[in-house]
């Protein structure tokens, strides 16, 4: 359903500063926390004295504290102490590579011994002054992949955000597919038209006319596990589009991880960089709410189709050229997922 072996974002430094974190990532129960050093620890989230959540206790000192009887836990998955007990014979409970980087943190649900810290993305614009990014999480209840599908074709904007980012011209735009090596790329142009709202809104924030044709570009891309990078925009006609000189357009990339909680749910890490205006506080917030309203009716949807498909189980689905983008990434995560199912599993 979900390969294992990599890296998906579990969740943002913000949720673990306070206190310790549990969530469910490709079926696995973990707890998030910061040890002693100020690191992200990641462990089982079951304690071994009586199985409660660990999540449900507190850091102490940069160890986790079991809320129901006071058993202490160190960052290794080894029990350091519980009141008035020896504890030395405790059994050691799993523990899972994390890593904090790009204003994510990152785990790796599979085989620990295979984890590659250099395997988490470069991700340019968390890196750098010259970019802004506002986002937010929505917990959805869908397959991933349902997700996948709708980032891959963005036909559906022309129905489903109707009042923000959807036009006739996307529908009549043709879309191309390609794939290089575990990379799916679909892209459409439009040349010539007017923009919708999201963007009439964005033009205005870089100081540009929106009341004026527009040449507006889509490119998404897939990489495995989940992730999908759109950079989208809209320049004014007649200056080069896409490749258009900075004071003539507005360009951002849509950022999307998608992290598996279960077969029919995930975690939906969403956002949006920018290279305009980047200390414009304001307008990251503008953006960050405009979207939010279009990821919210994306979720509308999945949900509606989610239950759809497990009320239907037998039924067939089309897949048309529009659908491209979404099959070719499928048949990736099916290549890597028994790729990975026929590799020895470490004990």
């Amino acid at each position: 359903m979900f390969p294992k072996n990599t890296w998906y974002v579990a969740c943002t430094p913000a949720e673990i500063d306070d206190k310790p974190l549990g969530r469910q990532i490709c079926g696995e129960q973990i707890v998030f926390y910061r040890g002693g050093d100020g690191q992200v620890a990641a462990l089982e989230d079951f304690c071994p004295h009586r199985g409660a959540q660990l999540s449900l206790g507190q850091v102490c000192e940069g160890k986790l504290v079991c809320g129901y009887h006071g058993l202490v836990m160190g960052c290794d998955g080894k029990t350091v102490s519980m009141p008035g007990q020896r504890v030395q014979g405790f059994p050691k409970i799993r523990s899972y590579p994390v890593v904090e980087r790009h204003g994510f943190v990152w785990v790796w649900p599979g085989d620990a011994t295979v984890a590659d810290a250099a395997l988490i993305p470069h991700l340019e614009w968390a890196d750098s002054p010259d970019w802004a990014y506002g986002g937010g999480l929505y917990h959805i209840h869908c397959d991933y992949r349902l997700m996948i599908d709708n980032l891959m074709d963005l036909t559906h904007e022309t129905y489903v955000h109707t009042t923000s980012i959807g036009q006739k011209e996307i529908d009549q735009t043709p879309v191309t597919t390609r794939t290089e090596g575990d990379t799916v790329t679909t892209s459409r142009f439009m040349e010539n038209v007017m923009a919708p709202p999201f963007w009439r809104a964005n033009l205005r924030g870089n100081n540009l006319a929106d009341d004026v044709p527009v040449d507006r570009w889509q490119v998404c891309r897939f990489t495995p596990p989940s992730h999908v990078m759109i950079e989208v925009g809209v320049a004014h006609a007649g200056q080069g589009g896409y490749n258009a000189d900075t004071k003539h357009k507005v360009h951002a990339v849509v950022v999307d991880f998608l992290t598996p909680e279960t077969e029919t749910s995930m975690w939906y890490f969403w956002g949006m960089a920018r290279n305009f205006n980047p200390k414009d506080r304001a307008l990251t917030a503008q953006i960050r709410e405009g979207q939010a309203k279009v990821f919210a009716e994306d979720t509308a949807v999945l949900e509606a189709q989610q239950a759809n498909l497990l009320r239907y189980p037998e039924r067939k689905l089309l897949m048309l050229n529009i659908d491209a983008g979404g099959v070719q990434s499928r048949r990736i995560l099916d290549r890597l997922m028994a790729q990975e199912q026929a590799q020895p599993q470490a004990a």
